[in-house]
């Protein structure tokens, strides 16, 4: 699994013109599946996830999880992170994860992560023609890869 995270003020998503989810402060999570992905790549994120001290204590470091600071989360499927771009101009996903693959996982990563979270997170629809608005805090974007743990 691939996914970045932005640290927002606020953010949501619309879909077909009608918002369907918007949080205040917390994290954007843009995330993209892979076919060998699986519940060990879930797991993991998530522990991950709600433990990334990217929130500003009262000095004003980054030193506080998610779960310190009380934020939100929102989570985007992104095929695209997948993208490959090693010959010419026209991007190829052969690595993402077709949707029966990769629905049961993006659905499963969602309730893990709201469980690991302590409450609901926002999400958009699988599939679905999304338009995302978020104010980047920071700005903080990082990117994780469960196949490269560093």
């Amino acid at each position: 699994m691939r996914i970045v995270i932005q640290r927002v003020s606020h953010a949501s998503v619309t879909i077909d013109g009608n918002c369907k989810s918007a949080i205040g402060k917390g994290m954007l999570i843009l995330v993209g599946i892979e076919e060998a992905d699986g519940q060990e790549d879930i797991d993991w994120l998530c522990k991950k996830i709600v433990n990334l001290r990217i929130f500003d204590d009262e000095n004003g470091v980054m030193n506080k999880s998610i779960l310190e600071d009380g934020g939100e989360i929102l989570v985007i499927s992104q095929f695209t992170l997948h993208a490959s771009t090693k010959k010419g101009n026209r991007p190829s996903y052969i690595k993402a994860a077709k949707p029966d693959v990769s629905i049961p996982l993006y659905e499963q990563f969602c309730k893990d992560l709201s469980s690991a979270l302590g409450k609901a997170i926002g999400t958009g629809t699988f599939g679905a023609d999304m338009k995302v608005e978020l104010l980047n805090d920071g700005p903080v974007t990082i990117c994780i890869d469960t196949k490269n743990k560093e």
